[in-house]
């Protein structure tokens, strides 16, 4: 029988395959539809699909604080134009190099949370950020001239992510986890309903319908997945299973983009998934710390 946090591995490992076959499917619609159009149709099905859920768990019911309110906003926000700035990347760049560029996540978010949240970060995890960073530099590997363009864009939605995660960590525990990512799916819509004004409008072709809807279902069922998660296994054990997803975009990209990343980004990217290893294996080791502590 499984236990709780084999069943969550899985459930992460799954979640993340979720999203890398949405990001893909994306990735094949460059060739059919503006980006616009493309998020437009994309975030009503979505949209759709997550007011139905929250309508079902009740969650239209929950009251927000002012604070609440002016941080969904601003997350949103951070992730709307996070949006524009990965799918940018994503059309113009192999997708295991643009994967293995966002896996500085838990780095840049651990140093924020340093640097902007007051949170108490010892000098092996700042270490292991600095190393990792240097992973990042192996990917994208600027030339004398300066960065790719899409390599800047990648590290822009990097910077925004992790704007957007440390909002998301001063909301209060209240605010329904599907509220906030119906709010994100509705900007992200209407963002993309705006920028089809400056694009021709294509008429989708069945096929296109399909990939359209396959990433919609994808990209929902990736969100309910890895929420699942870390509800049904223990966080510290849990979240170290999205580097999975770093796989995952190796396999697509080699069988379905025929692209595979050269020695030098493998080695990036080995050592960015390293680092982030580390230093949530120290953060976990610093909260069971925290808990014995107060619990004398």
């Amino acid at each position: 029988m499984q236990s709780d946090n084999a069943r969550g591995a899985l459930l992460m490992m799954a979640g993340m395959a979720a999203f890398t076959a949405s990001d893909s499917i994306m990735k094949l619609l460059a060739a059919d539809l503006p980006m616009f159009q493309t998020l437009a149709w994309r975030g009503v099905i979505v949209s759709l699909v997550l007011a139905v859920m929250a309508w079902r768990k009740g969650v239209f019911a929950v009251p927000l604080g002012r604070q609440d309110k002016g941080l969904v906003v601003v997350r949103t926000l951070c992730d709307t134009a996070s949006t524009w700035f990965f799918l940018q990347a994503l059309y113009h760049t192999p997708i295991a190099n643009l994967t293995a560029i966002m896996q500085a996540l838990p780095l840049t978010v651990t140093l924020g949370a340093a640097l902007f949240l007051r949170e108490s970060v010892g000098w092996r995890r700042l270490l292991a950020i600095g190393i990792g960073f240097l992973g990042v530099l192996l990917i994208v590997r600027p030339r004398a001239e300066g960065f790719d363009l899409y390599a800047l864009y990648a590290l822009i939605c990097v910077a925004l992510v992790t704007a957007r995660d440390l909002v998301t960590r001063r909301m209060s525990r209240a605010v329904p986890t599907l509220l906030v990512a119906l709010a994100n799916a509705v900007f992200v819509t209407a963002f993309g309903l705006a920028g089809t004004l400056g694009e021709g409008l294509v008429t989708p072709a069945p096929g296109t319908v399909a990939l359209i809807a396959g990433t919609a279902l994808f990209i929902v069922a990736g969100y309910v997945l890895t929420v699942s998660a870390v509800r049904t296994g223990e966080l510290g054990f849990v979240t170290p299973f999205r580097y999975t997803g770093l796989i995952w975009a190796l396999i697509v990209g080699l069988l379905l983009f025929h692209e595979f990343p050269d020695s030098v980004t493998l080695a990036g990217a080995a050592l960015v998934v390293a680092t982030g290893l580390f230093t949530l294996y120290r953060e976990r080791r610093s909260a069971r710390r925290a808990r014995a502590r107060a619990s004398r």
